[in-house]
């Protein structure tokens, strides 16, 4: 069975937080139309909200995000200020004052602006939507830079969680990633956080790391478990330095292999589920209270530009340079350059530089492949009846999962498909039987596993 995940593992495919990928996203899609979906949004129903800050206080060469680095305060002070109007600017165009039931301020290191532009921001999205009872308010945090005024910023604010990437303590792979924070230092944060009143924390973890090792990762993994934060993300390093030229920095000859890197996985989640987290869907372990494993329990989990989620809203908003957002009717991304970006929401137009209209029969396959990321098992009939398809749709996946289940990574009938124990590592290459833009075309994507 090793060979046989082995030859899976090696497969380079999407981590599907959306259908079609950010890659298939094109030209044809424009201000205008993202202009159109928004007024066709019902004010009935709760949306999300995604606040994409660009900067870092310092560099992390294993990072692939979008970002600057920010060396001045001026700079970060007109981002926010351009980022005010761009809310401004997708508010006035849907048909009604909306409620949010998730607010995630993400990637780069939001905790780079400053407490008083934070909360500038903040009062700018109050003054335009209300909020749901319950919802989460998120912030990505770099503990290097975190500072006290901050952290009694967020909580007065009225944030509900916080995360971390804490990627890994052993000294040699901080050095080699060029981000070095001692366990003291993110615990530190961490109980600032909490005796703030931001009670949900969450670590990313990474494996696949230049001189990572199972031991250093599993030293790692029971650090990361005294300080106990409610949810735990374990990712496997995507080395594409044709994207991200800060990855050309890290010695490539330090990497591990695909083996080492699958003996990695495993070894992390047996210690996550040993350090009492459970394991929810591809890479997500949480406290069995957690709201995220209690969704998980119930069918209910979610996938999106985060990740997995407990958020229900069929449209995600996103604002700011870069930033991806959803709607029922296709997904839209915003220029990427914060220049270009900036120019377009101060003349008055969405900064939308491309995106993807669902046509034919891709809401099928989306539902479908979430299903399948989140719930590892999927009912392929019922997914037909749902979206009104013909019975043989979706049969362009059937050889390749045949051969899985040939190999005994899944179990498929042609009407219900369900990963196996040893198939659910692999569950983006099941995904990826479903995507008819990876069978048409080949691109540049990270490992499997």
């Amino acid at each position: 069975m090793a060979s046989v995940i082995s030859k899976y593992a090696a497969r380079a495919v999407p981590r599907y937080t959306s259908y079609p990928t950010a890659p298939h996203f094109g030209s044809g899609v424009g201000p205008g139309d993202y202009g159109e979906w928004l007024a066709r949004l019902s004010p009935a129903e709760p949306i999300s909200l995604y606040l994409h800050v660009p900067f870092c206080r310092q560099l992390c060469w294993y990072c692939g995000c979008n970002m600057k680095l920010a060396t001045r305060a001026a700079p970060i002070a007109r981002y926010a200020d351009t980022l005010i109007h761009e809310v401004e600017l997708v508010a006035d165009r849907l048909p009604g004052r909306f409620r949010i039931s998730h607010l995630h301020f993400g990637t780069a290191t939001p905790t780079a602006l400053a407490p008083d532009d934070l909360a500038r921001i903040v009062a700018a999205v109050w003054a335009r939507f209300d909020f749901t009872p319950g919802a989460e308010i998120a912030i990505e945090s770099d503990p290097r830079t975190l500072s006290a005024e901050m952290i009694v910023r967020i909580g007065n604010l009225g944030f509900t969680r916080a995360s971390f990437g804490v990627q890994e303590f052993d000294p040699k792979v901080q050095a080699a990633i060029n981000r070095v924070q001692p366990p003291e230092m993110v615990a530190a944060s961490v109980a600032g956080l909490r005796g703030a009143g931001v009670k949900g924390i969450n670590f990313d973890l990474i494996y696949g790391l230049p001189h990572q090792t199972v031991e250093s990762l599993v030293r790692t993994i029971g650090l990361c478990a005294d300080i106990r934060p409610d949810r735990m993300a374990l990712f496997g390093y995507a080395h594409v330095p044709w994207m991200a030229k800060k990855q050309r920095l890290i010695d490539e000859a330090a990497l591990p292999g695909s083996a080492a890197r699958m003996a990695q996985a495993a070894a992390a989640a047996e210690a996550l589920v040993a350090a009492g987290y459970v394991a929810i869907g591809l890479d997500h372990f949480a406290l069995p209270e957690d709201d995220l494993a209690v969704a998980a329990a119930a069918g209910h989990l979610h996938r999106n530009f985060q990740g997995y989620t407990t958020d229900r809203a069929s449209s995600l908003l996103g604002v700011g340079a870069t930033s991806i957002g959803r709607t029922p009717f296709g997904h839209v991304q915003n220029i990427a350059e914060t220049g270009a970006w900036a120019r377009a929401v101060e003349a008055g137009r969405l900064p939308i530089a491309k995106g993807h209209a669902y046509r034919g029969d891709e809401p099928l396959r989306a539902y479908v492949i979430e299903e399948l990321m989140c719930q590892g098992a999927v009912d392929l009939a019922a997914a037909r009846a749902r979206f009104r398809a013909l019975p043989d749709a979706l049969s362009d996946a059937d050889e390749e999962l045949a051969a899985m289940a040939r190999d005994g990574l899944v179990e498929y009938d042609g009407n219900r498909l369900v990963l196996t124990a040893e198939g659910k590592p692999l569950v983006r290459v099941a995904a990826a039987a479903f995507d008819t833009y990876l069978q048409r075309q080949s691109g540049r994507h990270s490992l499997a596993v």
